[in-house]
């Protein structure tokens, strides 16, 4: 199964400002649009499905995101997304923008979900076959914490 997945967008007039880069704002829509896609195809996991039957969703509870190049208006981008550390309550994902060669990282995010039951309006605990996929295609990148993160990917594309 794959750990990383990948998929293509363009950047949109709408999404940018006056210079044609796209807003810093939108870049959290880019990459969480991307992910939910990503999902679906790679492992048939509607992220939106259980919210209506059992009241569960993933809840942000953080984001760091940095953004090291413009993303302009009109252009074709490879968003790339891995698990980076799983618990019985909350997933890490780090999701990164990239040009279309993948040579120009231009952004670099890591979100935390939290499962939530809308109901009781508490953090729950992943079902069993949800705790399997996770284990499974969990993929913890070496350094550790963000800044380590970015310095490390900076480097690896200069």
């Amino acid at each position: 199964m794959k750990n990383i997945l990948q998929s293509t967008a363009k950047v949109r007039f709408q999404d940018c400002d006056p210079f044609n880069h796209l807003y810093n704002t939108r870049y959290l829509d880019y990459f969480l649009n991307a992910r939910e896609d990503q999902l679906l195809a790679a492992y048939n996991l509607d992220v939106f499905g259980n919210m209506g039957d059992g009241g569960f969703v993933w809840l942000v509870s953080s984001n760091q995101i940095c953004y090291l190049k413009p993303a302009n208006m009109g252009e074709s981008i490879v968003i790339d997304s891995q698990l980076i550390e799983e618990t019985s309550r909350s997933l890490v994902v780090e999701m990164r923008m990239w040009n279309e060669a993948m040579t120009e990282l231009k952004a670099m995010l890591w979100t935390k979900f939290v499962y939530y039951n809308i109901k009781t309006q508490k953090s729950a605990l992943h079902p069993e076959p949800l705790s399997i996929l996770f284990k499974e295609i969990v993929l913890p990148v070496p350094q550790n914490n963000f800044e380590e993160r970015k310095t490390f990917l900076i480097r690896q594309t200069r």
